[in-house]
C-alpha cells in the first residue's frame, strides 16, 4: 500500500493539530495517538457507508513511515478498500503538512477493518451500494 508520491488516496475525513501533550520523551507524537486519529477516520467512513453503528476489529498493514511532530497538521484520508457481507476493510493515510504551512508528508498508512452492528449489537450485512441514500453515493458520505 506505501506510495511515496505526493497524491493521497481517498478523502480528508478528519484533521487535527499534533500537541505537546501527545508527545513521547524524544518529543515526537506517540504513535498510538496517530492510531487514534486514523480509527476516528476510518469509523466514520465505515459508519457512513454501512450507515449504521460500526467497531473495529482489526488493524492491517500498519506503516510508520515518519515521525509526526509538534505543531503538524494531521490530515488523515480514507476510502472503502473492499466490503464483506458484515465487514468492511478501510484504507486510511495519514499525512502532515509540517509547522502548519511547510511541507506535506505522508506519515502512517494501514487498513483497518469494521463490522456493522444493529441495534442489538450483533453483526448486520452492510448494505449494498443501490440501496443508499445518493448523499452517500455522490459525495462518499461527505
Amino acid at each position: 500500500m506505501s506510495d511515496e508520491s505526493s497524491q493521497t488516496k481517498g478523502r480528508l475525513t478528519t484533521r487535527t493539530v499534533a500537541m505537546p501533550s501527545d508527545t513521547n520523551p524524544a518529543g515526537d507524537i506517540f504513535g498510538g495517538w496517530v492510531m487514534s486519529q486514523m480509527d476516528i477516520a476510518a469509523g466514520i467512513c465505515a459508519g457512513q457507508r454501512a450507515q449504521t453503528r460500526v467497531v473495529t476489529v482489526e488493524i492491517d498493514r500498519m506503516s510508520f513511515l515518519r515521525p509526526v511532530k509538534v505543531g503538524d497538521i494531521l490530515g488523515v484520508y480514507t476510502h472503502v478498500h473492499s466490503i464483506g457481507r458484515t465487514s468492511m476493510q478501510i484504507a486510511v493515510e495519514a499525512w502532515v503538512r509540517r509547522g502548519r504551512i511547510g511541507t506535506r508528508e505522508k506519515v502512517t498508512e494501514g487498513i483497518f477493518k469494521f463490522v456493522a452492528l444493529d441495534d442489538n449489537g450483533k453483526s448486520t450485512p452492510v448494505p449494498a451500494e443501490e440501496d443508499l441514500p445518493d448523499y452517500v453515493t455522490e459525495t462518499n458520505g461527505f
